[in-house]
């Protein structure tokens, strides 16, 4: 094998990734440019966040926005979630939805523009679950990102960090 041709070995070898990829349980596809197992599914950004305490994940021009586990502490327990429909259009920093909680109502704000493409439907019967699980399972919604350069705009969850350090004190 080392005795061969850089070439031949970069052959013998992407010949063999096939059959680890078969061997793994997520679907994978081997790339032609680089020998090396990729996941089918798409791209995966980390959160940002805006300073009204709002986060957003990005995957493939789908946004999945929520409140942040800060914003869920300082409403207190949420009895009710107010969400748009499916198709309703919205520009950043729009009202998207409301939460209504036993300390306050809020406004929520998109972090950036698009089209609403799921709801989180959980949320009609268990309000509650934005305080269990804000920053997953109690996301709000998911929107068809119209300007993926308003990402550039929000807050590193470092950043976030510090706002909410800031905010505290």
């Amino acid at each position: 094998f080392f005795s061969s041709s850089p070439a031949i070995r970069m052959q013998r070898l992407a010949s063999l990734i096939p059959r680890v990829c078969q061997r793994t349980s997520a679907v994978r596809r081997v790339t032609a440019a680089a020998p090396t197992c990729q996941p089918l599914f798409a791209r995966h950004y980390a959160k940002l966040y805006t300073s009204s305490h709002e986060w957003v994940e990005e995957i493939d021009g789908i946004a999945t926005i929520g409140i942040t586990e800060y914003a869920q502490a300082a409403l207190g327990d949420v009895v009710f979630v107010d969400l748009p429909s499916v198709g309703d259009s919205f520009e950043q920093e729009q009202s998207v939805a409301a939460i209504e909680s036993v300390k306050a109502a809020s406004e929520i704000y998109t972090p950036v523009s698009g089209c609403v493409e799921e709801v989180n439907t959980l949320l009609v019967d268990t309000p509650g679950l934005v305080n269990k699980s804000a920053e997953n399972e109690g996301w709000l919604l998911k929107m068809k990102i119209s300007n993926p350069q308003e990402l550039d705009s929000l807050l590193s969850a470092a950043d976030y960090q510090k706002l909410c350090t800031t905010s505290a004190e």
